[in-house]
């Protein structure tokens, strides 16, 4: 099988793997028991939870460990005071748009924040809206879909006098391109641990002082009292290590999927009638989306499946439902155009002669 799907999870990493073994089975105790088998579970999650604060460029007491990045997506949402006003970006995740929608009947205000045709924030929508201290807004880091990138820094420093609450989702950003946390800005960040090869049901909300989370869950002092539950100490050891991996890795990675990603985009881009999202907009090294002319997004999913190459038609999260992607659609994208959309997401050991098989089946696909 080649893989083209690394956006939606990817691959578990055998030196991951290899450190989370002990916990599976030797170190087996709890990290709340004051014995030395519970001490040596408590240490390495505390080790883990350095290495995810070093990827991220902020301090380990910054970081609550999660069951994911939907759940600190939900964290985020959890701890909006209802009086507050909200505004967040038309392309989020359904992790945070769907929370959102539940509770806006509760808000003060809320308001979607417009994209343009390649997927970026309108820089003027942010002025048009009406913050002011404690308010929260949320736009993500890199769009899972496009793969477009968005200028949170820039964005915040727009919002700093209003003095609102400012969350981003890096799920699909951090181990692809640099994330600081403290030089972003934010005062909330959502990542995941099966998106840069740790493994699944493990992530963690970043959060500055002040900026603290209301717990969702209660009946434990777990995570400082920000997250009950007995930890997961073999995914938060593997997620430290995927961590710490993709820091060392991050620029050897990038420069080369970014030229296999480069490669493919060209090949497809001289297709006839082919459409290649936001092209004019950066993004991420690995995510390449298109569109092909009469050509409906899951079919060419499935007949690509067929030839042992697995793609996305968008959000794995979201897929099944049927229609357009909401993401393109907010981009203004014509209906018909956005079904026909498949999503192309590299990793780390894709090599050049995948490249190659996915334009050969391409072609004759369309031939067919």
């Amino acid at each position: 099988m080649i893989y083209f799907d690394h956006n939606a999870t990817t691959p578990i990493d055998e030196r991951v793997v290899e450190v989370m073994q002990p916990f599976l089975h030797s170190f087996y105790g709890n990290p709340s028991s004051l014995y030395r088998l519970g001490r040596l579970s408590r240490s390495a999650v505390e080790t883990a939870r350095e290495q995810v604060a070093a990827l991220l460029g902020t301090q380990p007491s910054r970081v609550v460990f999660t069951s994911g990045g939907t759940e600190a997506n939900n964290l985020a949402v959890n701890s909006i005071d209802d009086s507050s006003s909200v505004a967040v970006s038309a392309i989020e995740h359904p992790s945070m748009l769907e929370p959102l929608f539940h509770r806006r009947s509760s808000y003060r205000k809320f308001s979607l924040i417009e994209v343009d045709e390649n997927g970026r924030v309108i820089p003027e929508a942010i002025d048009g809206l009406n913050l002011n201290q404690g308010d929260f807004v949320s736009i993500m880091l890199a769009n899972n879909e496009t793969g477009v990138i968005q200028d949170i820094a820039g964005l915040v420093e727009k919002l700093r006098r209003r003095r609102v609450v400012f969350h981003t989702d890096a799920v699909q950003a951090i181990g692809k391109v640099p994330v600081s946390f403290d030089q972003l800005g934010v005062d909330m960040m959502s990542v995941s641990g099966h998106k840069i090869y740790g493994p699944k049901g493990v992530g963690a909300l970043v959060f500055t002082k002040g900026s603290e989370p209301k717990p969702m869950l209660l009946g434990g002092g777990q995570e400082h009292g920000w997250r009950a539950g007995t930890e997961n100490v073999a995914a938060i050891v593997g997620f430290g290590k995927a961590a710490e991996l993709a820091a060392s890795e991050l620029d050897e990675r990038r420069r080369r999927i970014e030229s296999l990603r480069d490669k493919l985009e060209q090949a497809l881009a001289e297709l006839a009638g082919v459409t290649v999202f936001s092209k004019n907009a950066e993004r991420l090294p690995n995510t390449l989306q298109i569109s092909i002319p009469g050509v409906d997004g899951e079919m060419l999913l499935m007949r690509m499946d067929q030839h042992n190459i697995a793609v996305s038609s968008g959000s794995a999260c979201a897929s099944g439902a049927g229609e357009p992607s909401p993401v393109l659609t907010a981009m203004g994208v014509d209906s018909v155009v956005a079904k026909g959309a498949i999503r192309i997401s590299l990793g780390k050991d894709n090599t050049e002669q995948d490249i190659d098989k996915m334009i050969s089946v391409i072609n004759k696909l369309l031939v067919l």
